[in-house]
């Protein structure tokens, strides 16, 4: 026994049972709602970013990754807009002629996807939810 009146818990004893609450679901483990698909233009993948505009203008962003996939997490529930913007061009620094040309990381999405009323939308009703999202010149 200890000073406080307890014997010598054995220390595998703790582990498993701080094991046990963990893997029991303490808390959560991701997100509830998510909306995930690719972004192409004439079948080839597009750079940039998508862009959830659901009820009350909440906006949910997410990168376009190098193959045209996304994931849009906790997108509002509703009838959402879509944006689709282009990866803005690097600024180059004071001082520099000019930067090296960035490897191609996908099509350039037309300008028209990044205004709203661009006509993409889509109805968010909860859980994991896929949308592949074509866009066209």
């Amino acid at each position: 026994m200890n000073g406080l009146g307890f014997s010598k818990v054995p220390r595998g004893a703790i582990l498993l049972v701080l094991l046990a609450a963990v893997s029991a679901g303490c808390g959560r483990s991701g997100p509830r709602d998510s909306v995930s698909g690719k972004v192409t233009l004439e079948g080839k993948a597009v750079a940039g970013e998508v862009v959830f505009v659901g009820p009350g203008n909440k906006e949910v962003r997410c990168p376009i990754a190098l193959d045209g996939s996304y994931l849009v997490t906790e997108p509002t529930r509703g009838e959402n807009a879509i944006l689709v913007r282009g990866t803005a061009a690097p600024r180059t620094p004071k001082g520099i002629d000019q930067l090296p040309a960035p490897a191609s990381s996908g099509a350039a999405p037309p300008a028209r996807y990044a205004r709203a009323n661009n006509g993409l939308t889509f109805q968010v009703t909860g859980g994991k939810q896929t949308h592949n999202i074509e866009l066209t010149p």
